[in-house]
């Protein structure tokens, strides 16, 4: 039982919460017992779990520690945990994983894939609550384009609910994701709030994906100019923009509503 907040084990998941310091360890910080059961299902290695048994008897899901070597599980004490926690109302796990290779080669696609592709994300956030979206679509893939955020940064994991396990992700550079969309024949769609063309008029049953910039800026030259088309959301109010989550949740359920999901 680990009961001092000065305990080197507990200084290094703080440690954790910094980029920097996740590349160096080569490990990530996950939250909860369904986050945790996600990233077993998805075939991430658990390093070390920290639990907090007092809140655990509380879980909706006690049976994940049944997937788990009693050798990696330490207990701590309610104080500990909220030394480490950082989301509230949790249920006493805490854990340390390994983090997954993201490449283009990585992904398995489907006869007609649809893909949703963020440039330059750097909310973490907004990257969090689209890997939402997309479980809920099961799209084929999230590609992130010239990230400004990590992918493992714990309020991503946290505002994902676990989807950063469940939805297969890529990082990589926007020129390669171009080449790398060209070579498989997909239909390149960027959101533009400028664009003429309304998005329930695109086909989105052959391969295709979606590319959304940030809401301060929008998409950058190099995707509006090389898009197969600019799509738009229409608007009638007065604010000029849409959430980047929202916006993607809109052009991607109309894709799934046109596939016949």
């Amino acid at each position: 039982m680990i009961t001092s907040l000065q305990n080197p084990a507990i200084k290094q998941i703080v440690k954790l919460s910094k980029n920097r310091e996740r590349r160096e360890q080569q490990l990530f910080v996950l939250e909860g017992a369904r986050e945790l059961s996600l990233a077993l299902q998805g075939g991430y290695t658990i390093a070390e779990v920290y639990l907090c048994r007092e809140m655990f008897a509380q879980s909706k899901y006690p049976e994940v520690l049944e997937c788990l070597s009693e050798e990696i599980i330490t207990d701590i004490s309610p104080a500990v945990f909220a030394k480490i926690a950082y989301r509230e109302n949790s249920d006493g796990v805490v854990a340390l994983a390994k983090p997954k290779s993201h490449t283009l080669q990585d992904l398995t696609l489907s006869e007609d894939p649809f893909l949703i592709l963020l440039e330059s994300v750097e909310k973490p956030g907004n990257l969090g609550a689209v890997l939402r979206t997309a479980d809920a679509a099961a799209v084929d893939a999230v590609i992130i384009c010239d990230p400004l955020t990590d992918l493992y940064n714990p309020n991503v994991i946290r505002s994902s609910v676990g989807g950063l396990f469940t939805v297969q992700t890529a990082v990589s550079s926007s020129q390669e994701v171009l080449q790398w969309l060209q070579q498989h024949q997909i239909h390149i769609y960027a959101a533009e709030l400028q664009a003429t063309e309304c998005y329930h008029n695109i086909d989105f049953r052959k391969p295709s994906a979606i590319v959304m910039g940030t809401e301060a800026d929008g998409l950058t030259r190099f995707w509006l100019e090389n898009a197969t088309q600019r799509i738009k959301i229409p608007m009638r109010g007065k604010i000029d923009s849409l959430n980047v989550s929202v916006s993607t949740a809109i052009l991607t359920f109309e894709a799934m509503r046109q596939r016949g999901f």
